[in-house]
């Protein structure tokens, strides 16, 4: 009878556990609605999670790879997108980050460029557009061409469309998690911020 109870506990706390699961996010504590809120990109029947970031920023560094474990668990539906913040400074950070993306090279130069900036030590806080340059071509890039892209009016428009994402989404700093561009997730550590994201997911999922 003690085995059978023993294999019956193993059995049953996992779903007592998932039963005791976290509260839903609460407005205002969890989160902020964001009123006329909008995507960062056409929905296009998705679910979509923006980090707002900065290469220059600390605690984005630390968030990462954190981040990034989440974002390989998200479901099908859900689009993960990075938006490079565009505040008074590291301007030239979001114009690395276009310019990357426009080359299809983000998955390749995403985090070496945290590491490059908080761990390596070969690009400062407030890197310039030819140290920028430079250094994507010292990772096999074309660095001329890098560097067209970086001072390109295409990039010039995803900066302005960047700065106002985050401003109508109400973004004060970074990392912030915005989801749909309606919910800007809140949270005192980076497992509450996401837990809740991952619950607002899922409830958007529903719909």
């Amino acid at each position: 009878m003690k085995n059978l109870f023993a294999l019956l506990l193993m059995v049953l706390l996992p779903f007592a556990a998932h039963a005791a699961k976290a509260p839903a996010p609460v407005e205002g504590e969890d989160y902020v609605l964001v009123e006329d809120g909008q995507p960062w990109r056409p929905l296009d029947g998705k679910v979509e999670v923006v980090e707002v970031f900065g290469y220059w920023c600390p605690h984005c560094a630390a968030f990462q790879p954190e981040l990034a474990a989440w974002e390989r668990r998200l479901p099908r539906n859900v689009r993960f997108s990075y938006v490079p913040a565009v505040f008074s400074s590291g301007v030239d950070f979001a114009r690395a980050y276009f310019a990357a993306e426009a080359a299809g090279v983000v998955p390749r130069t995403h985090d070496a460029m945290y590491r490059a900036v908080h761990v390596d030590g070969l690009l400062a806080h407030n890197a310039t557009v030819d140290e920028l340059a430079a250094y994507y071509g010292a990772q096999g890039l074309d660095a001329a061409k890098m560097r067209a892209a970086m001072l390109s009016p295409a990039t010039e428009a995803k900066l302005q469309a960047a700065r106002t994402f985050a401003l109508r989404s109400g973004v004060e700093g970074t990392p912030t998690l915005v989801i749909n561009g309606r919910y800007r997730v809140l949270g005192h550590s980076t497992a509450e911020v996401l837990r809740i994201a991952g619950q607002l997911v899922e409830h958007l999922g529903r719909r």
